[in-house]
């Protein structure tokens, strides 16, 4: 018996993939079926005899289905099985072509839950459904919160009716997707949140506290990410030497060796000279010997050493200047 991956029943297309993932595998797989189930497979692996392509095709299909069903299986164990059936050149090219397949979601879990909100709001419920199902819960959960209640419930009765959804669909569906994506720009949201933030650096702290209260009232995600971009890793300099001490003793050398990858000179220079001779020379050693860092986790630890100073600002320990050309008074 000659098999056909794309041309036989559901039967022969289990036995073509047990011949294909090995013994052990095929033993394991065996410990869940009922004896006739294996008096039946066991049978159709006898006459299985596939070329590449065909196997390349079987486990193509498993892939797919392994992708649209809810469960999932590790890329790297299909790309040994697929490894020992094609060789490693025809595994690579066969995982390769599912994890581009799958790209489109992959970008859209880096988006914020307003911007996957803005892009599929208007497409058809059903649409609406298969993405939110490819989401993580909780950004899934923060998309659905911002429908129409209507929308809402229509949505959650489809994704609780999705089992599998065909690869013609899912392929239609990326297409549409990719667009959108390619025509969405979120510069032009961080920028303008970036300028709220700016401005608001330069007002008075009363001023301040009522603005971002009524923006938190309206949007607390929002109203935290202006917190954020408020105080920059730089306006450090603006703190004097006393309040720079005070900041330093609550932060890790770690934290500062990272940060200051991507500080300014003359604010390396103020931290130095807050520091014994010792502690610089510990802290230079640790930035060389450190190497290449990722740029999330310099701006991760740059944020730490932020909060830091904020929270020493609002105990009223540190004074940051430049609230507003506010003068101070020594």
């Amino acid at each position: 018996m000659h098999v056909h991956a794309k041309k036989v029943d559901g039967l022969k297309k289990v036995a073509a993939f047990l011949t294909l993932v090995g013994e052990e595998a095929a033993a394991e797989i065996f410990a869940h079926l009922e004896p006739e189930e294996i008096s039946l497979l066991a049978t159709a692996i006898e006459g299985v005899k596939l070329t590449p392509q065909e196997a390349f095709e079987v486990l193509r299909e498993f892939m797919e289905k392994s992708e649209q069903t809810l469960f999932a299986v590790d890329g790297s164990y299909i790309e040994k099985v697929a490894a020992k059936a094609l060789g490693e050149e025809k595994a690579k090219e066969l995982v390769g072509k599912v994890e581009r397949e799958k790209s489109v979601f992959d970008l859209l879990k880096e988006m914020d839950a307003q911007a996957i909100y803005n892009m599929i709001s208007r497409e058809h419920p059903q649409v609406i459904a298969i993405v939110l199902i490819h989401l993580e819960p909780s950004r899934a959960a923060e998309v659905l919160s911002r429908l129409p209640d209507e929308l809402k419930f229509d949505v959650s009765m489809r994704m609780a009716n999705i089992t599998e959804i065909s690869p013609s669909m899912l392929r239609e569906l990326e297409e549409v997707l990719k667009t959108q994506i390619k025509n969405y720009t979120p510069g032009a949201k961080v920028e303008g949140v970036k300028r709220v933030a700016e401005i608001l650096n330069y007002v008075d702290r009363e001023a301040e506290e009522g603005l971002l209260g009524k923006i938190q009232e309206e949007n607390e995600e929002l109203a935290e990410t202006i917190k954020k971009l408020m105080f920059t890793f730089n306006d450090l300099i603006q703190i004097d030497d006393k309040g720079i001490q005070a900041v330093l003793k609550e932060v890790t050398t770690d934290d500062l060796s990272l940060a200051l990858k991507m500080a300014d000179e003359e604010l390396k220079e103020k931290i130095f000279r807050n520091m014994s001779q010792r502690a610089v020379q510990i802290l230079k050693e640790e930035m060389e010997t450190r190497g290449a860092v990722r740029l999330s986790e310099v701006e991760a630890a740059q944020m730490r050493i932020i909060e830091v100073a904020k929270r020493l600002e609002a105990e009223g320990k540190i004074v940051i200047g430049g609230k507003g050309g506010e003068e101070l008074i020594y």
